[in-house]
């Protein structure tokens, strides 16, 4: 008599280079793979139109991929604690297998269908593959979990890790009779540069990066209007293996590969910290800082959010996040160091906004990335080196005004040497770049000057009260 398996698919939309996949497969003869699209997921706290979007559109193209191997994917709604252990028993699945996570919301999930196929005397059977590494094992000496990122990452690099493993060429039918469940959403069309979900796409823009463009990312990483893989969505979701992206990176053997490789490992280092440290997702890493009195200026925080800072760095910024669900990570660190360090907010409304349109947004490198910048989070830093200038910033990383000029046009035409502080243009600058400031272009809703100046003496009085 044959076996059957459920393989809970979640943030692990592909085929390839998939352990939970290759383990369901060696010890099971059909693998029923499953979805379970859950409202606490699609509209609890980290809620995303566009994110929803992007998943709808891997569903689907791995729904394709499954069914050209002789399979499909089932999809059910509701509760994955209800759900699982009802298909498990329609179909008499003796097990099921998922990738693991990091977030409290994925322990608390997990735990819950844990216990329920339990009382059914079901097995559930965790799997690796989310991070490059099983982000639970590296560890200090002494156990411990890093807070500072490079001895992290050089006990990163040490630690074996699995190896590659491949897509099925065919899986078993699906049982005969099985409600498949109706997959949501058409066709996704996505602004570029993210324009196509799914495992397919994902693939083919990791081999264009691959290809060459990554032995440039240690000089490029930061030039705004180019220079980084725009992959994160894909990894995000899943569509991508994080450990064959390294393996296949480190086959380049170029300090642009390697670098990249580390910023592979940024990704673990962030999932290992929320997964020791979920409180994070709340409140602040360092305990001195979690007496910072942020500010409570609603129009502030809304000038920013619509990129209409009168800052044009931060404002092309916030228009691409917008408009794409996707943004540079240089731009992030601005846009973040400004929210925080120029209008005094809190780092969690950032964290919120962020995670309401990122196509990438998930919590550990959201929490990670804000508390950064925030200066509040682990691999601290002295809080007066991540307060960004943005004009520094903006000459330094888009000194030929591309990213700006794309993503802010009132600004196309005003003189390269106008174009960080175009507040600084004369009237009649004013009148051939076509663009008044404060009418066609918002004047700075700050001095950059004096809110520096205040926000070291808001961090250093907040270090002073619990020295």
């Amino acid at each position: 008599m044959s076996s059957t398996c459920l393989l809970w698919m979640r943030r692990d939309l592909r085929l390839h280079d998939h352990p939970a996949l290759h383990r369901a497969r060696a010890e099971f003869d059909v693998v029923v793979p499953v979805f379970v699209l859950d409202d606490a997921l699609l509209h609890g706290r980290y809620a995303s139109s566009p994110r929803a979007r992007f998943l709808f559109g891997c569903l689907r193209s791995l729904d394709e991929q499954l069914r050209e191997r002789g399979s499909g994917l089932v999809l059910r709604r509701g509760a994955p604690e209800h759900e699982l252990p009802k298909l498990a028993e329609d179909v008499g699945a003796r097990a099921v297998l998922w990738t693991s996570d990091v977030s409290p919301y994925a322990l608390r999930r997990d735990a819950a269908v844990t216990a329920a196929l339990n009382e059914r005397g079901v097995r559930a059977v965790p799997n690796t593959g989310t991070y490059a590494r099983d982000v639970s094992k590296v560890r200090k000496a002494d156990g411990d979990a890093f807070t500072v990122f490079t001895p992290y990452w050089k006990t990163w690099e040490r630690l074996a890790a699995r190896e590659v493993v491949e897509a099925p060429r065919a899986l078993a039918p699906l049982p005969a009779g099985l409600d498949r469940g109706e997959l949501p959403g058409a066709g996704v069309q996505l602004p570029a540069p993210v324009c196509e979900p799914g495992e397919p796409a994902a693939r083919e823009a990791l081999r264009r990066w691959l290809d060459g463009p990554v032995d440039r990312y240690a000089d490029r990483h930061d030039t705004l209007a180019g220079g980084t893989s725009i992959l994160s969505p894909y990894l995000r979701w899943g569509c991508l293996s994080a450990r064959e992206c390294e393996v296949r990176a480190r086959g380049r053997a170029t300090p642009g590969a390697d670098a990249w490789v580390r910023q592979l490992a940024w990704r673990d280092f962030y999932a290992s910290v929320l997964l020791e440290h979920p409180e994070n997702v709340r409140r602040e890493f360092q305990p001195k800082f979690r007496s910072l009195a942020w500010h409570d200026d609603a129009d502030a925080l809304d000038a920013w959010k619509r990129g209409e800072t009168g800052f044009p760095i931060v404002d092309a910024g916030m228009r691409q996040l917008a408009a794409t669900g996707w943004m540079h990570n240089r731009a992030r660190m601005v846009v973040g160091s400004f929210l925080t360090k120029d209008l005094h907010l809190d780092w969690r409304a950032g964290e919120r906004h962020f995670a309401s349109l990122l196509l990438d947004g998930e919590p550990a490198q959201n929490n990670g990335n804000w508390q950064w910048i925030a200066s509040t989070g682990v691999d601290p830093a002295p809080y007066f080196r991540r307060i960004f200038n943005p004009m520094i910033q903006q000459q330094k990383f888009d000194p030929d005004g591309a990213y700006v000029r794309r993503w802010v046009p009132e600004l196309a035409a005003v003189p390269a040497n106008r174009l960080a502080e175009p507040w600084t243009m004369t009237e009649a600058e004013q009148r051939e770049a076509r663009c008044a400031i404060g009418l066609d272009y918002p004047a700075p809703i700050v001095d950059h000057a004096d809110e520096r100046k205040r926000a070291m003496d808001r961090y250093r009085e907040a270090s002073a009260s619990v020295a």
